[in-house]
């Protein structure tokens, strides 16, 4: 049981019936959750308001109910008011961000947030190998789960309020020290992240994605945004890739919010600037400057971008307290993150199978170009586009793979409730003269049957994904595993990579 009011924050427009020393003994937006005394934010959603659920709720026990001026009204309809006690805000999910930080309690003592369209779970997963690197306790969260001193599922890339202070405080309990999280533009505009205490923040680049939550970009924009101009602790740095536009107009909305800006990337003037870049057959070196010094590292990572990923996870690194060159000297032993540009397999003859989670049309330009120079015969790509989501980048993802590729073989990805066959039609658009192959599956065995040496397959799209989404159904697959298994069959052995789990 936790005491209720001092942990409620001072934006409220009510308090009703609550005694000064009330305590709830948990706390959920689910009404099926509920148990006895707790706080049940009923809050308003896309199909229904959560008041809705409020007989549920208190049947179950709730002793406070959180909601909106629609919600108190609607529950004084049904003569409600006097059954428990009740919080009132225009911005109850606020409100309920702040009432699970005050209520869980606890943090790792250095957490840091990163966003942007891609390059998320690159650099939370780089920094907390470098913390490692370094001999801290550290965790990242996101996309693929919790990994590193603790491992877990999550539900969510950025979860849901009472879940997120949940994990912040279980990870602290167990010795976690260091934290290092994506921040989607979802959780930012659903206010999952408002409470946490973030040591710094940082941003990759923007895309287009995700139009069919943010319906413009420049909403997406602006929801990115709030990382920097309400999330971050006041007075706490932003590091920020400014080589784009938008970096440079994040850059502004975190000086503009009181923050340090630690600049990374390859302008003239950054903090963190890359110098150059020289690869090889399986990764690369770099060379950067910090602080009028000259630092070089060997990076056993594809891809130009990358590069870009790894300076930025250093940045956040340096910007939440790690000695400078303690974390450049991590560099090296940073290992590719599960799905991201990760080898595969490779066929007996030459060539090699690549599995990224590029899924958006610049992040298939971005990684057919960022490991171009690692090709020196012919690169092939698999590209499809999920269902159920933003349509309007389809055919941009066809053209994306047609420009950048030697080869393209179009199929399914997750069609979810879709037609495939119309999603593939829709990527078509964008690359009419690929081959359509729907089975996933048989893609990845005929993409595999045209490498020689030299040659590279890239299969885009579900990265470490380990299933496929068809008609509410999940159908186990992973793009690396049917990659080894294309090999297998058509070299009649092992690919030689082991595949990640």
């Amino acid at each position: 049981m936790r005491a209720l009011l001092p942990i409620l924050p001072d934006t409220l427009d009510a308090v009703v019936n609550l005694a000064d020393d009330h305590q709830i003994a948990g706390l959920t937006p689910d009404s099926r959750a509920v148990e006895a005394d707790f706080l049940f934010a009923a809050l308003p959603g896309v199909n229904a308001h959560g008041i809705t659920f409020i007989g549920k709720a208190l049947q179950q026990g709730a002793s406070v109910v959180l909601t909106d001026a629609e919600g108190f009204a609607r529950a004084a309809q049904d003569n409600l008011h006097s059954r428990c006690g009740w919080l009132v805000s225009d911005d109850p999910r606020a409100v309920l961000a702040h009432i699970a930080a005050g209520f869980f309690g606890v943090q790792p003592e250095t957490v840091v947030a990163v966003t942007g369209t891609n390059g998320k779970t690159s650099v939370a997963t780089f920094t907390r190998q470098l913390w490692r690197a370094m001999g801290l306790a550290g965790v990242n969260f996101g996309t693929a789960g919790v990994e590193g001193q603790v491992n877990a599922p999550l539900s969510h890339t950025t979860p849901e309020p009472v879940e997120l202070h949940r994990l912040l405080a279980s990870l602290a309990e167990q010795g976690v020290t260091h934290a290092a999280m994506e921040a989607s533009s979802h959780g930012l505009a659903q206010r999952r992240l408002d409470g946490v205490t973030l040591a710094a923040a940082g941003f990759t680049h923007l895309t287009r994605d995700h139009l069919d939550y943010h319906e413009t970009p420049e909403a997406y924009e602006a929801a990115k945004a709030l990382l920097f101009n309400r999330v971050l602790t006041m007075g706490a740095p932003a590091v920020v890739n400014i080589d784009t536009e938008v970096g440079c107009r994040m850059a502004d909305v975190a000086r503009g919010a009181g923050h340090p800006v630690f600049s990374v990337g390859q302008s003239e003037g950054a903090d963190l600037r890359i110098l150059s870049v020289r690869y090889a057959t399986t990764g690369q070196r770099v060379t950067f400057r910090h602080e009028d010094r000259e630092y070089g590292a060997e990076l056993s990572l594809i891809g130009a971008f990358q590069v870009e990923n790894a300076m930025l996870a250093a940045g956040l690194a340096v910007a939440a307290g790690a000695e400078p060159t303690r974390v450049f000297a991590a560099l090296p032993q940073l290992s590719p993150v599960s799905g991201r540009m990760e080898l595969a397999a490779q066929r007996r003859r030459g060539g090699e199978i690549y599995v990224d989670y590029s899924h958006t049309p610049d992040s298939i330009e971005t990684a057919l170009t960022a490991i171009r120079p690692h090709v020196s015969g012919k690169l092939i790509a698999i590209v499809g586009a999920g269902g159920d989501r933003d349509k309007g980048k389809r055919p941009l993802m066809g053209k994306a793979a047609r420009e950048g590729a030697d080869a393209v073989i179009v199929t399914d990805d997750n069609p979810r409730s879709e037609d495939p066959a119309t999603i593939r039609a829709e990527v078509l658009a964008g690359a009419p003269d690929a081959q359509e192959i729907g089975d996933r599956a048989e893609a990845i065995r005929a993409g595999a049957s045209m490498l020689g040496k030299g040659d590279v397959l890239l299969i885009c799209g579900k990265g470490h994904e380990t299933g496929q989404m068809i008609v509410g159904t999940l159908h186990p697959f992973d793009d690396r595993i049917e990659a080894r298994k294309a090999v297998e069959a058509l070299d009649g052995e092992p690919g030689d990579v082991e595949v990640a789990q």
